[in-house]
């Protein structure tokens, strides 16, 4: 007979080897997926990527142009609390459901859980298609900006556009913009602690960078708009032929909305997550809680080094057009007579947007490793592979590479390409607002909440979530420029449009009969 001492060292042996899952595993496990990608981002890690998704940096800078057009400084300062608002709603609805089914998969999992055993597996056909083109086209808008960013740099930094600066061409900006998909790509294969890491550094410098650049650019620069000028001014002035105020501040939004968006990222990176059903949540709502209050102090600091909106939107300016670019290069100029600490600025943006995209690619890949598990993906078995790190690094490659092909519609036409670059915001919010429409109707009774939740209040702020989606979803839809004509027509409902077509059509005629939403990876 064995004793005690022998018995405990087998026991011991045994756990070592066949380790008892903890809870995060379990909930996995009941979900239907047994644990590949490697679990150990904390509640911090997993907001950091989601927060440097976000990136408020980023998206005011790129949208600035368009916010300083359409209503300038007051469709800014107090559309950007109003959108931040709806935001919040809609990310506290997708924080609930991400607390009851911590997935990878995120929206279209839960579309395909909420909706039931009928209607879930076209439910999460169709969420999980606008999920990940819709991501795609943040990869590509966030990357490409960052290639054109790339390029003022450059022309400011030899001269400016009236010092014989040098512009580089449409072709040299594709390369730029292969070039950084490359390196992003790079980054995202390495072992998950890696990315972490640049997570919480990103979400610092972004931090850190807007409250640089918000004290800064005033401080210097020598012209400096009053008060008066940055709460109550509002621009008429777009040179679109558009004259009614309540329809230029609607205009004016989309700066804010393409902004805040690509929280669900939280979600995407769930399974890598400690206390996922917990952490997850909190990333979201953080995430976008904190981008709202640190964007709104950049767009005020920079507002207030405005003082004339028709020069910094002339494409004869030095930065040909780029409002903050020209913004920051005049500051420093006008002082010092040299432009070269506002270029020394944007490299601080530029640095933003390259964490941004690097993030953004974390999520675009987990969201693909997801898909394609439960095989809706051609070439499924290959995409959801991970390598030895854990980590799925074809999914990787594949979004890089096809962010690359989406951008080389600029090549042909840049209205080409700005239509697919709207599925960015439309398309996404779309995703995001279909489990929450299932979640108030078709589950309204029988949704079973995790740790948190937001108690009587969840039907409500699902719909207030569902209605700005829609409310949104048909304002930018709407013609920015009169006349119409092909060059000034909004294509952004031929894109989104043209997406539901294809998916629809794709799942009619074939997917229907072999796709059944999420499929079990744990073998009996």
């Amino acid at each position: 007979m064995e004793s005690p001492a022998v018995a405990v060292e087998v026991a011991a042996a045994l756990y070592h080897y066949h380790p008892l899952p903890d809870s995060d595993d379990r909930r996995l496990n009941q979900l239907g997926y047994k644990q590949e990608l490697s679990r150990t981002l904390s509640a911090i890690s997993n907001f950091s990527v989601t927060f440097s998704i976000i990136s408020v940096i980023t998206g005011i800078t790129t949208l600035y142009n368009q916010g300083l057009s359409f209503g300038g400084p007051v469709t800014m300062v107090y559309g950007w609390p109003i959108v931040g608002l709806f935001t919040i709603i809609v990310g506290l609805s997708l924080a609930e459901i991400c607390s009851a089914y911590p997935t990878s998969g995120g929206l279209y999992y839960w579309s395909a859980k909420l909706c039931g055993t009928k209607y879930g597996p076209f439910a999460a056909w169709l969420t999980g298609w606008f999920n990940i083109v819709g991501q795609w086209a943040v990869t590509t808008s966030v990357d490409y900006s960052l290639a054109q960013l790339i390029q003022v740099i450059i022309l400011l930094s030899t001269g400016g556009k009236n010092g014989g600066g040098y512009e580089a061409s449409k072709y040299v900006v594709i390369l730029i913009h292969g070039g950084i998909l490359f390196l992003h790509a790079i980054l995202n294969s390495l072992p998950i602690t890696w990315l972490s890491f640049f997570g919480q550094l990103a979400a610092a410098w972004n931090v850190l960078g807007v409250f640089v650049l918000m004290i800064l650019i005033p401080l210097v620069a020598t012209e400096k708009a009053s008060a008066k000028f940055v709460f109550t001014h509002f621009n008429t002035d777009n040179g679109e032929g558009i004259s009614s105020k309540l329809y230029i501040f609607v205009l004016g939004l989309l700066m804010s909305q393409y902004t805040l968006t690509g929280y669900d990222a939280s979600a995407h990176m769930t399974e890598e997550t400690k206390n996922a059903d917990e952490n997850g949540p909190k990333g979201i709502i953080s995430s976008i809680g904190i981008s709202i209050l640190v964007g709104w102090g950049y767009i005020l600091g920079i507002t207030f080094a405005v003082t004339n909106i028709p020069n910094l939107l002339s494409t004869e300016n030095a930065s040909g057009g780029y409002a903050i670019a020209e913004i920051f290069y005049q500051a420093f100029k006008s002082r010092y007579g040299s432009g070269v600490g506002g270029i020394i600025c944007l490299g601080i943006v530029a640095v933003a947007i390259f964490f941004c995209g690097m993030s953004s690619i974390t999520s675009n890949s987990r969201m693909a490793y997801a898909f394609s598990r439960d095989g809706a993906m051609p070439g499924s078995k290959f995409w959801h592979q991970v390598n030895k790190q854990e980590v799925p690094v074809y999914a990787v490659w594949l979004s890089a590479v096809i962010a690359f092909c989406m951008a080389l519609t600029s090549l042909g036409s840049i209205v080409a390409f700005q239509a697919m670059v709207s599925i960015a915001t439309i398309g996404l919010y779309i995703a995001y607002a279909l489990p929450i429409f299932f979640r108030v109707t078709l589950a309204r009774k029988s949704f079973v909440r995790g740790p948190f939740h937001l108690g009587r209040y969840g039907n409500v702020v699902g719909w207030i979530a569902v209605l700005w989606v829609v409310t949104i979803s048909v304002l930018f839809s709407l013609p920015v420029a009169y006349p119409i004509t092909k060059e000034t027509l909004n294509y952004t409902p031929v894109a989104v449009g043209g997406l539901l077509i294809l998916t629809v059509s794709y799942w009619i005629i074939s997917a229907r009969h072999w796709f059944k939403g999420p499929v079990t990876n744990i073998s009996s």
